[in-house]
């Protein structure tokens, strides 16, 4: 974020990333987040600061369309959490407010910043707002955690990455018993995407970061998908 503009991610290095580590390392594995201690604390820019940047305190009306730099980042946001709870650990932590794009970082009071509480508070009830984006983000946290409630792919040993394609930005992944799709391309739609699939029969759609509950485009149908044998009968 602060050093190649999303257009310019190759997804192998995010893969590479998220899935370098030693299985169950320790006695729950390895813990995965977006950002890290820094980016919540002590001054730094949070991931929804450096997508939104100033419109992140007057751009996350509800009740108008979204501007491109707010609809973009919402979108990436709820990317990098997506493709974070896919393939980077077998737990996950989120920072205090983060999940929901909190436009300001966390700073206790301090003699660097001359003893100032003006940072060392959360704005929770801005999650709470349906006119305000954030809810919409932290709509997509709760759905995120809802379905590793029912399907417990997190903890699960099953993760494979069967497509990692930096010329279109996209990401497919089994983690548990959930296909992920990640597409995390600016300019690339998919509208009929053929994708590996584990076993044959029929796939549901479990998660839609598009759906207009978490302020995309609802352009994700909500069908029955079935599988279809690939050349050579593989």
């Amino acid at each position: 974020l602060k050093h190649v503009p999303d257009e310019g991610w190759r997804v192998s290095e995010i893969v590479s990333t998220l899935c370098g580590r030693r299985y169950g390392e320790g006695r729950v594995g390895t813990v995965g987040y977006s950002e890290s201690h820094d980016q919540a604390m002590v001054g730094d820019k949070t991931i929804a600061m450096w997508l939104f940047g100033p419109e992140i305190y007057d751009g996350m009306s509800a009740l108008s369309p979204a501007s491109p730099v707010v609809e973009r980042g919402i979108a990436l946001h709820k990317a990098i959490s997506a493709a974070t709870v896919a393939l980077g650990g077998e737990a996950r932590m989120t920072f205090m407010g983060n999940e929901f794009g909190h436009p300001e970082w966390l700073d206790f009071p301090s003699a660097s910043n001359g003893w100032s509480h003006k940072f060392a508070r959360r704005q929770w009830s801005l999650g709470d707002r349906p006119d305000l984006r954030y809810s919409q983000l932290r709509a997509w946290d709760r759905a995120l955690n809802a379905a590793d409630d029912r399907h417990a792919f997190v903890s699960s040993a099953t993760q494979w990455a069967t497509v990692i394609d930096d010329d279109r930005q996209l990401i497919v992944a089994e983690r548990g018993p959930l296909l992920w799709v990640l597409n995390l391309s600016p300019h690339l739609d998919h509208g009929a995407l053929r994708v590996p699939a584990p076993e044959p029969g029929k796939y549901r759609v479990v998660l839609d970061s598009d759906a207009t509950c978490f302020g995309g485009r609802g352009r994700v149908p909500w069908k029955d998908y079935f599988t279809t044998p690939a050349a050579g009968g593989g």
